[in-house]
């Protein structure tokens, strides 16, 4: 893992970087306030008794809950804050459930850097990994950033 600089430009990743974040146990009240926040308030997510009857045994939170917090976590490191243009492109898997209680933290390591045609910015693909306290990957995926690259305009 390497130290982190905010707000990085394009030109200060490597690939095979990797970053860890910080860690966010999800509670009840993430989980109701994302269904009102959404309008999603399937069972699943907020009927204790339905939760029950599931493969689960409980009530889990929203897939798009976990996902949102990974984006913010990986924010909080600081990593593109004033230098990213955009997020392009985003593939997501949810591979197991996040649960109330559940404590996530995300990796991120950098896939691939490409310069772009556009001399002020480069392309960044990372793939992410949310994992939980019992270390299991229960989303993953890739995110593709455009960044601001030191050199500026042609």
């Amino acid at each position: 893992m390497q130290p982190t600089t905010r707000g990085r430009y394009f030109e200060e990743f490597t690939v095979g970087e990797r970053f860890v974040t910080l860690r966010r146990t999800i509670t009840e009240a993430d989980v109701v306030s994302f269904a009102a926040l959404t309008g999603d308030y399937n069972p699943l997510h907020v009927d204790a008794e339905f939760g029950k009857e599931t493969q689960f045994g409980e009530r889990i939170a929203h897939g798009m809950l976990g996902a949102s917090y990974a984006v913010g976590l990986i924010a909080a490191l600081g990593l593109t804050e004033g230098t990213v243009i955009a997020i392009v492109h985003m593939t997501w898997d949810f591979t197991a459930p996040i649960k109330i209680g559940d404590t996530i933290h995300v990796q991120q390591t950098v896939k691939s850097v490409r310069e772009t045609r556009r001399r002020d910015r480069g392309m960044i693909v990372f793939d992410v990994n949310v994992i939980n306290q019992r270390g299991e990957v229960v989303q993953k995926g890739e995110r593709s950033l455009l960044v601001a690259r030191k050199l500026g305009p042609a």
